[in-house]
């Protein structure tokens, strides 16, 4: 029997993640699956849009039509989530009755981080007066110096040259690497 906490991609009808994740908790609730079933995520982030002068936030999926379960994949477990009204299936199951392949954690931890749920801190090779190259962003391709580093937040500060004057810009760890040239 398995018995490592691991994440699984649930299928549903597209637009309603969100209903579903409710279903599923109150299935977890009423069926008493705590063991076994912990967190449920509908990948969002917040998208900023401009209309008719106003700004407004709006949260959007990431991936529609997907649930990320964190789970320990069980035979009960599995059916309970399998038969929860809205869910269509399990990502990464062939068939016939086998269960799927979680996902791998540098997969998760990628999406964790992109909606600012990682507990995973990054470990940077870099430090403060190093040259780095910004890979990803507005900024992509730039290179700058790090002016500082926030270990909370995974960020540094980076000092870019933007049309002829050094410019502060707060980049990710993740979206960092050490120039070696």
């Amino acid at each position: 029997m398995e018995t490592r906490k691991e994440w699984y991609v649930v299928n549903t009808y597209a637009g309603h993640e969100n209903r579903v994740k409710e279903n599923l908790q109150r299935r977890i609730e009423s069926m008493g699956i705590q063991d076994n079933l912990f967190r449920i995520l509908v990948a969002e982030e917040e998208e900023v849009e401009i209309r008719n002068g106003k700004r407004a936030v709006k949260m959007k999926n990431l991936f529609p039509g997907y649930l990320f379960v964190e789970m320990i994949m069980t035979d009960e477990a599995w059916y309970i989530v399998r038969n929860t009204p809205g869910v269509t299936g399990f990502i990464g199951s062939s068939g016939g009755g086998a269960k799927p392949f979680p996902v791998s954690p540098e997969e998760i931890d990628a999406i964790l981080r992109r909606i600012g749920l990682s507990d995973r801190k990054i470990v940077v090779d870099f430090k403060v007066g190093d040259r780095v190259k910004i890979l990803n962003g507005p900024f992509s391709g730039f290179f700058g110096i790090v002016d500082s580093l926030n270990d909370d937040s995974q960020t540094a500060m980076v000092l870019t040259i933007l049309f002829g004057r050094e410019t502060p810009t707060e980049i990710a760890y993740m979206d960092l690497v050490k120039d070696e040239g």
